[in-house]
């Protein structure tokens, strides 16, 4: 009898857990299709949504794998409401970076659950996500969008200085305008993940 009423326990909460990362990844798709430029700071198809917020608050209230399948979730989601101009490889490097986010911020965050850690996590997620943002920008993404919209990369660098005049290469573009994006989007989203996770997160640990 009590195997049976373990079973059907945990029948609910797997069902609840998969109600749970679908709210979620819905709310992740439609903020993401909220885009703000950032003409100060770099060329305006960089553009900063919200989207990771509802994706890091279900990895610290459900773990690190609930977290990847949000963002993995929301991304396809986006891509079936929006299509793709890079035959998918932007959105694999959105997805990556995403996770590149998340992941240290849920994995901290798991082993120790307090305010103290969920910050560390935070700020070692940002600056994971800044890291590898870099990376794939300069070898991916960058040059992805230069093939899809039929510029050279340089007219790309060009959009970069006419904002900062400094930026004269790839690595000053990367450096000076892609890192400063990252940062900034990791201490936002961080920011309103603090401000609005204790109000969530006895919601979504109701009845487990």
């Amino acid at each position: 009898m009590s195997t049976n009423v373990g079973v059907v326990k945990k029948s609910k909460v797997n069902v609840r857990t998969i109600v749970q990362i679908g709210m979620l990844s819905a709310i992740a798709t439609v903020l993401m299709l909220f885009e703000i430029p950032l003409p100060f700071l770099a060329p305006s198809f960089y553009e900063l949504d919200f989207s990771e917020v509802p994706v890091l608050i279900g990895c610290f209230a459900m773990g690190p794998v609930a977290g990847i399948l949000i963002e993995l979730v929301k991304i396809l989601l986006n891509l079936v409401i929006n299509g793709t101009i890079t035959a998918g490889v932007g959105e694999a490097a959105n997805f990556l970076i995403g996770c590149a986010f998340i992941l240290p911020a849920g994995m901290i965050y798991k082993r120790r659950k307090s305010r103290k850690t969920a910050i560390i996590g935070m700020a070692a997620g940002t600056v994971t996500m800044t890291i590898l943002g870099c990376f794939l920008n300069a070898y991916v993404l960058l040059p992805a969008y230069a093939s899809a919209f039929g510029w050279p990369l340089d007219s790309i660098i060009e959009m970069g200085s006419a904002i900062n005049p400094v930026v004269k290469s790839l690595p000053a573009f990367v450096i000076l305008m892609v890192a400063p994006f990252n940062i900034l989007k990791g201490v936002v989203v961080s920011l309103i993940t603090f401000l609005l996770y204790k109000y969530i997160s006895p919601i979504l640990h109701r009845g487990r």
